[in-house]
């Protein structure tokens, strides 16, 4: 999901997650893949980098999120729960290939998570303000960006669970469409307690976004 959740893993405990898209359109393809490095320093906050490596249109490693989720608020009797995720990028990708800004950037995310014994609901707000190395970049593009997101999984059986996920996102290019749209619908197999496979489809609904992606991933706990 792109959708976060509030859970963390817990003092000592890590989470390796491994995600990957592909699609293609009349003008180019598209295709990389996402990891993200948890890492439990609390019992209710985790450390995460998120490194991205893309290889189409464009060759290169993106700028890499460090983030920390605080999971500030769970009752366990109604299962709502509620988790800051501040964050910031390291501008280690190559802006002039246009894989990067070659600027620090940061924001904050706002995480709710409802579970029930069917199935969990997640909601998520966030802001992100860009900076940029490239002046040419910089007026193109919009500086602050926003983020609303809910996701709903299904608990279809002991092992397997059902999501759909659909977002809004501020378009950070100025000459396009000011928001993007998207829809990711999918199933998450747990082969064991500490590993999880998962694939799924990404459906834009606007010029902004990639009509559809494939997606594939998996995540593996320690």
């Amino acid at each position: 999901m792109i959708t976060d959740d509030t859970g963390t893993q817990g003092r000592g405990r890590y989470l390796l997650e491994l995600n990957c898209g592909f699609s293609t359109n009349k003008i180019d393809a598209n295709a990389g893949m996402a990891g993200a490095l948890t890492m439990g320093i609390a019992d209710n906050i985790d450390l995460i980098v998120a490194p991205f490596f893309q290889w189409a249109p464009v060759k290169g490693i993106g700028d890499i999120p460090v983030q920390v989720k605080w999971r500030i608020f769970g009752d366990e009797q109604s299962g709502l729960s509620l988790a800051l995720k501040p964050e910031f990028s390291i501008p280690t990708g190559d802006e002039k290939k246009g894989v990067g800004n070659g600027a620090f950037s940061g924001g904050m995310m706002i995480i709710v998570t409802q579970e029930a014994k069917q199935g969990d609901l997640h909601c998520n707000v966030g802001y992100i303000r860009n900076a940029y190395a490239l002046a040419s970049d910089a007026e193109v593009s919009r500086l602050d960006t926003w983020h609303a997101s809910i996701a709903a999984e299904i608990h279809v059986t002991e092992k397997l669970r059902s999501i759909a996920d659909v977002g809004i996102d501020t378009n950070p290019d100025k000459t396009a469409n000011p928001h993007s749209v998207y829809l990711v619908g999918g199933m998450i197999y747990s082969v064991t307690n500490d590993f999880d496979f998962d694939f799924g489809v990404k459906r834009g609904f606007d010029n902004t976004l990639t009509d559809t992606m494939f997606l594939a991933g998996l995540t593996v706990s320690m």
